[in-house]
């Protein structure tokens, strides 16, 4: 009896992170694998971008630090939209640092001394990676599913409770 509630209670776990989607299992499965590696490398971006920012000097030290600062911010205020599009669809996420770690694909700067112009240099092609094609025309329709997939990521979610 025992063993049969640990199942039931895996599948009840397991089932609890499904959310309805008209994706299948393949597509839920490599549009969150590309959305973890996304995440995980604006982390990784948003750290180098503080990082660069924390250690900013010379002579443009001032614009240099608050627009790094400016830009950080920028780039963890998406962290949140990524990963709930992973969950959105039925997918799951980053979970920790490590993760972090084992998904990234943009190079960490552990340098003790990195020169202002190569900091920007070095942020700028970061930020180049993480563009992609035509994501202006994409992005309206993507909003479009997007505003839908929450609303019915909502609405199961407390559907089940009433």
């Amino acid at each position: 009896m025992a063993k049969t509630d640990a199942v039931q209670l895996h599948v009840r776990e397991r089932n609890a992170l499904e959310t309805p989607t008209d994706l299948d299992r393949k597509g839920v499965s490599e549009i969150a694998g590309n959305l973890r590696q996304l995440l995980a490398d604006v982390f990784a971006l948003y750290v180098k971008t503080k990082n660069f920012h924390w250690h900013m000097s010379g002579q443009h030290f001032r614009d240099y630090h608050l627009l790094l600062d400016e830009q950080s911010e920028q780039i963890f205020a998406m962290t949140d939209d990524i990963a709930e599009r992973a969950r959105k669809i039925g997918g799951t996420t980053i979970r920790s640092i490590g993760d972090i770690a084992e998904h990234q694909r943009l190079k960490d700067n552990d340098e003790e001394l990195v020169t202002p112009g190569d900091m920007l240099a070095e942020l700028c092609a970061d930020n180049q990676r993480e563009r992609h094609n035509d994501i202006a025309t994409a992005s309206l329709i993507e909003t479009w599913i997007d505003q839908t997939e929450r609303r019915t990521w909502f609405l199961a979610e407390i559907a089940p409770t009433l």
